[in-house]
């Protein structure tokens, strides 16, 4: 629940009363209408709507994509930082980012829909746009198949079965495009380098692990509990990898690998398989994976070239 000051302001008060009514409704038990959609979203959760949703509201720079790819860009009313993709989603108004949104700006743009993160947003503001009776739609992929399925039911949430349906196969029959082409690929070792500063990685239940994995690679990181693992350089230089990728803090910026130049012994290094891969086509659960998968695998082969 939201806790207010002792002295409200009138937008408060009317947040109040907003959370009040959805108190009311949400004890109501209601007949379910005939006409009502009903999709489960990635907590289990069910999300009903009497009608398409038509002001929808991406708390992730990957759920902003998501709904373009869905084919419902136009309905998109707010967003969070860093949501650069597609172009038209620089225009939308932020409501500051996936961490700390400011939900007195999101609830006054009044969505319809709330397109969350399981594991990137806030739960308590998730909690409280749902005490306020906004249908919260939370998400997130962790395989390729996972990624074509949200495609699908943010589609159906949106009534854009169309469009999203048709994206939605597009992006699966390229993954299953790439599984043939690389199912007797020779392995190739790696290390993906998700973070700098801590030095952080993925594990093979990661979608980015996955990339790999489709690719022919084998993850020197695989093995670990974690998704996003923190290690040292020194268990870097221990697996010696055949191949490095890195994503860097941006689309062009390759920095975050000249720390491994310093490290001829590593087999990535003395090959010279350091790779950058533009960090928006592997690290955000969209459609673009597939074109960072094919990417991925080009530089794998490119390693495989220099035995």
């Amino acid at each position: 629940m939201l806790t207010f000051p002792r002295r409200l302001s009138v937008r408060q008060l009317v947040l109040r009363e907003l959370a009040a009514i959805g108190a009311v409704f949400s004890l109501w038990q209601g007949p379910i209408l005939a006409n009502e959609i009903c999709v489960i979203d990635d907590i289990g959760a069910e999300v009903c709507m009497e009608q398409p949703a038509s002001r929808i509201a991406a708390l992730s720079p990957g759920a902003t994509e998501l709904v373009w790819a869905a084919g419902a860009g136009e309905k998109v009313i707010a967003v969070v930082s860093y949501s650069d993709y597609p172009e038209q989603a620089k225009d939308v108004p932020s409501v500051g980012s996936h961490t700390r949104m400011d939900l007195e700006r999101l609830i006054e743009l009044e969505p319809d829909l709330v397109i969350g993160w399981v594991t990137g947003n806030p739960p308590e503001q998730l909690e409280a746009l749902s005490d306020l009776g906004l249908p919260v739609f939370s998400i997130e992929p962790r395989t390729f198949e996972a990624v074509s399925n949200t495609i699908e039911r943010l589609a159906t949430l949106a009534g854009t079965e169309e469009k999203g349906f048709a994206e939605a196969d597009r992006f699966r029959q390229g993954i299953a495009a790439l599984e043939r082409q690389y199912q007797d690929a020779e392995p190739v070792s790696v290390f993906y380098q998700v973070w700098d500063e801590p030095l952080m990685t993925v594990n093979d239940e990661h979608l980015i692990g996955k990339v790999i994995n489709l690719c022919g690679g084998v993850n020197v990181f695989g093995n670990l509990d974690r998704l996003v693992p923190r290690i040292s350089a020194e268990a870097v230089i221990g697996a010696n990898p055949e191949a490095i990728l890195a994503g860097g803090m941006g689309e062009e910026n390759r920095h975050w690998l000249t720390r491994w130049e310093a490290f001829p012994g590593i087999d990535a290094t003395a090959r010279d398989n350091l790779y950058f891969i533009p960090p928006s086509l592997v690290q955000r659960p969209t459609p673009r994976m597939l074109e960072g998968s094919q990417l991925f695998c080009e530089r794998l082969d490119d390693a495989r070239a220099k035995r």
